[in-house]
Formats: C-alpha cells, structure tokens, sequence
C-alpha cells in the first residue's frame, strides 16, 4: 500500500523531532485510511477544495479592497506563509505534509476587512471573537465534509491552526514542532510583504524604516525573509544536535529582538496608522452595520445560519455568516441594503 511506503519513508528520512502522520491522534469521527495520502496529506486536500479556502482571493490583508491586483490578499499571504513554513521545515527535517495543512488553513477563520472586521465582531459577539479560534470552528463546524459538518481534520492540524497566533513569550505552544513553525512563518510573511505593498502605495519609503532592524535582517524584502529563515533552521538545529529532549521553534535573540522591533513599527506606522484609518473607518462601519441589520433580522440569513443563531444563539449565526464574508461580497451586500435602487441602476 502506497500510504504505508510513504509513512516508512517519513520514519526513516525525517528528524526524530518531526511528527509522523502514523502517530496521529486522530479525527473527531474515525474514518478508514486512504490507500495513498497519509492523514496529513488528505487534511491537505480538504483545505484546499473548501470554500473558506476560496474566499481568501476576496479577503483583504491590510489594504482594503484593493483595485491593484499587486497587492497582497488573504490568499496570497496563505501561500507565501506556507512556502517559508515548508523551507524551514525541509530545513529541519519536519513533516512538509503537516505543516502545508496547517499553513494552507491557519486563515480560513478570518473575516472581511481584515482585522478591522475582526475587531467590530470581537466587540460585539459575546465571549469575543479570534480569528485563529474561528479557523478552528469554519474548519470543524461550518464546513462541509463527507462526514457531515466540519472537513473531520486531524487533531495535529486543528491544534497548529488554534496556537498559530501570538508574538514572542508565550503560554500557549502548538504540540508540534510543525504547527510552531506556522507561528513563526506567519510573521516572517507578513511583516515583510506588508512593507512591501505598504511602499508600493506609496505610505512608506525604504528610508523610513528603522536602520537598527535592517542591520540585522536585511534591506531588501528577499533579504530580510532569507536571514530570518535561515536564522530559525540553524538556531533550531542546534539545539537539535544537542539532543534536547524539548525543543522549540525559535529565531536567536538578536533577530527575534529585529523582528519584534519592525513589526511594532509596523503597527505604529501602518496597520494603526493614519493612511490607513479612514478606509478602517468605513470597514468597521459596514461590518457593524450588517451584523445589526441580520441579528434584527436573521429571516434574511441563508437557512445553515439560521439554525446556528437557533442552536447556539443569534449572535453567533450572524458572526458566522459575517465572517465568511468576502470583501467584494460585505460590499455588495452593504449596497444591496443601503443604497436606493435607482442608484445602484443608474
């Protein structure tokens, strides 16, 4: 059987530190193997052919709906995260399966307007809301497998979704080594191609940002991505070749410091920045709007979401149904509701 040559393979190639498909803990709903893909490959395919998958092409990174097709979008920046994780990854010899899965699904839980969307929902759903928690839930509730709801991933996959968030120092790890580093390549990926489209719109200049952190990682976009990958495989590795019995994907301090330091300037300068405030603005208003709207008058949601506000509450059918939004899609929407007909024909 092909599936167990290739799981032979991955017992005898990979670092003792990778996770083994064969040692998965498994699905929600146990299901029979596949005769060639092992549990992280199929995972893998799940993801890719899900709707929430597709709407990333829709979903804004940080400029919103962009008339620039250069531009970064949610689904662009899925793809850029999972070619760093996957480099890193061959680079120490971890499971590549695992961490394209984890990486093509640690977004698909977020909302319109990127995290101006985000925002309005945390503020207005009870218990908030966190888009890494909703992958979670898209991927185990509102999606549509061959089991029923949710695409039945394996725990490995949820668990490097769920924990791919965070910055730095802190309490929550993924399990695997794997779903750490999605964490990592994560903000490898979007704080360098976000000064990259934050130059081409003309909002920042190579001269502006902090000499201090180019040092360190580099003056050009390409630069910056190559130490940071390469810092993380050697410092990993040699821990590795130390035979620790627990490690953990890490850069070394020097870059982990010239990397924390450029995305705070990121956030002061861009993400909670002037140029970017107006636009903000008009998203969380929309967005507000259309959740006020539907939780008045959840009649209108499609009938899935209506029987989630019946299940688990109104606010929380809205959330979904907002959430899955794409940009182009919460605008027409908006629209549809506000603008008087003899406008929009006109």
């Amino acid at each position: 059987m092909i599936r167990k040559r290739i799981e032979e393979m991955e017992a005898r190639h990979l670092s003792p530190y990778a996770f083994l498909a064969k040692n998965s803990r498994g699905r929600a709903v146990p299901e029979e193997e596949d005769p060639i893909r092992t549990c992280f490959m199929r995972d893998r395919d799940r993801i890719i052919h899900s709707k929430a998958f597709r709407r990333l092409k829709h979903k804004t990174q940080v400029y919103i709906s962009p008339s620039n097709d250069h531009y970064r979008t949610r689904l662009t920046h899925t793809l850029e995260v999972n070619q760093i994780a996957k480099t890193i990854g061959k680079g120490l010899g971890l499971n590549e399966d695992l961490i394209e899965a984890i990486a093509l699904a640690h977004d698909v839980g977020h909302t319109p307007f990127a995290h101006a969307g985000e925002e309005v929902l945390n503020a207005l759903l009870p218990g908030g809301f966190r888009h890494n928690e909703n992958s979670v839930r898209v991927l185990t509730k509102i999606e549509r497998g061959s089991s029923g709801k949710g695409l039945n991933l394996t725990y490995e996959v949820l668990d490097g979704v769920l924990h791919h968030s965070g910055f730095g120092v802190s309490k929550e790890w993924a399990e695997t080594l794997e779903g750490q580093v999605i964490r990592y390549s994560d903000k490898i990926a979007y704080v360098q191609h976000d000064i990259d489209d934050s130059i081409r719109a003309g909002v920042l200049r190579n001269e502006d940002l902090p000499r201090e952190y180019l040092d360190v990682l580099g003056y050009t976009h390409s630069a910056r991505i190559a130490t940071l990958v390469s810092d993380i495989i050697n410092h990993v590795s040699e821990a590795m070749k130390a035979d620790k019995k627990e490690i953990r994907i890490s850069l070394s301090p020097e870059k982990e410091k010239a990397l924390a330091g450029l995305r705070e300037f990121m956030f002061v300068n861009i993400y909670k920045g002037s140029f970017c405030s107006q636009e903000r603005e008009r998203a969380l208003f929309v967005v507000e709007f259309l959740f006020n709207y539907y939780k008045k008058r959840p009649e209108k949601m499609p009938e899935f979401y209506r029987q989630i506000a019946y299940e688990e509450g109104l606010e929380r059918g809205v959330a979904d149904y907002i959430s899955g939004m794409s940009d182009n899609y919460c605008i027409a929407l908006f629209k549809d509701l506000v603008v008087p007909r003899s406008f929009l024909n006109s």
